[in-house]
């Protein structure tokens, strides 16, 4: 059950400063995440959902990246404004993160026992047998067959699939405040992505964690999220309940979305002829070269001067639902 507000992203900033000119990846962002809630944000590849995250628990390379504005706060406190020793006992252990890819993010040189321990250890003031112990048990609790012997592998001798549910039970391994999963499900096949997702729900229900999972699959968003974010090209472009978003949605971009997805009734009525998915015409722009005015007024069918000239304002369209587009209540009215 959702309570007090436990993590705040106000208008964070984050960008990376090149030979070429400054990305903006991540352009004055805001959310919240209350107890209990799994908060789901979405969009498209380089639209700066990874980054966002990686900005909460500090981790983006400096240089050329840099949080140039905004705040996070993590139970009241601004995290931007903590020392890197506070940060350390903060980060993995009241906030973890379930990283998108597992080989860069796994050691080579270390066993799969020892990385998972070290974190338990640290944390828990565990002994080097009990949190090898504990990390044994993790193993069990991602699936991951004879995790007795399995401690002992490097990275490079277990699958992609395999290393994936390593690093999701070193994420968990100290019952976070907060888990940030980034794209935890994607080199898993379906039936460990719903023991995965369950095991996420269960610590849910356990400790209050927090979610934020941040995915391309919608069909992962509908079934475990309560609120859901979309971003596109830096920016929040709209915010709802996720059954109201998926029901009605407010922004020609969250609409072109949903309307990718694949759908068993479209293909049962198109006569054993193979249905075409619907698309979102023309490609993601450039951060280095944002177009004036709304960033999706190129591929926008909806797109009118005002558009291609004035960047939209996020507006409270109905209670909580909030959407960056000079047109919503078009497409709100006409859902």
């Amino acid at each position: 059950m959702a309570s007090q507000t436990i993590l705040e992203v106000d208008d964070l900033q984050t960008h990376f400063f090149t030979a070429v000119g400054t990305v903006r990846a991540v352009d004055g962002v805001s959310y919240n995440l209350k107890s209990g809630e799994t908060l789901g944000v979405v969009g498209e590849s380089g639209c700066g959902k990874s980054v966002s995250a990686l900005s909460i628990l500090r981790l983006v390379a400096n240089p050329p990246g840099r949080i140039v504005g905004g705040a996070i706060r993590f139970e009241g406190k601004n995290l931007l404004e903590l020392k890197d020793s506070e940060m350390e006992r903060i980060r993995g252990n009241e906030i973890s993160m379930i990283f998108q890819e597992p080989m860069t993010s796994l050691n080579p040189l270390f066993t799969i026992g020892r990385q998972v321990s070290e974190a338990i250890a640290l944390h828990q003031g565990l002994s080097r047998k009990e949190a090898m112990n504990r990390a044994v048990e993790m193993l069990r609790r991602v699936y991951i067959p004879e995790p007795e012997r399995r401690v002992h592998a490097y990275p490079h001798q277990m699958s992609g699939g395999m290393r994936q549910r390593v690093m999701i039970a070193m994420a968990l391994s100290c019952n976070p405040k907060v888990l940030i999963a980034d794209e935890p499900t994607t080199a898993l096949d379906v039936t460990i992505q719903a023991q995965i997702l369950e095991l996420m729900r269960e610590l849910q229900e356990t400790y209050g964690t927090a979610i934020v999972l941040i995915t391309h699959d919608m069909g992962v968003v509908a079934e475990n999220a309560d609120r859901v974010v979309v971003m596109y090209a830096g920016r929040k472009v709209e915010e709802a309940a996720a059954a109201d978003l998926f029901d009605n949605p407010g922004h020609p971009y969250t609409k072109g979305l949903l309307g990718s997805i694949p759908h068993l009734d479209a293909a049962a009525q198109s006569n054993g002829a193979r249905a075409r998915l619907n698309e979102i015409k023309g490609m993601v722009p450039s951060l280095f070269d944002l177009p004036p005015g709304c960033s999706f007024a190129p591929r926008c069918s909806f797109a009118t001067d005002r558009c291609r000239g004035e960047m939209p304002v996020l507006e409270e369209q109905r209670p909580g639902h909030w959407v960056a587009c000079w047109h919503a209540d078009r497409l709100l009215g006409g859902a």
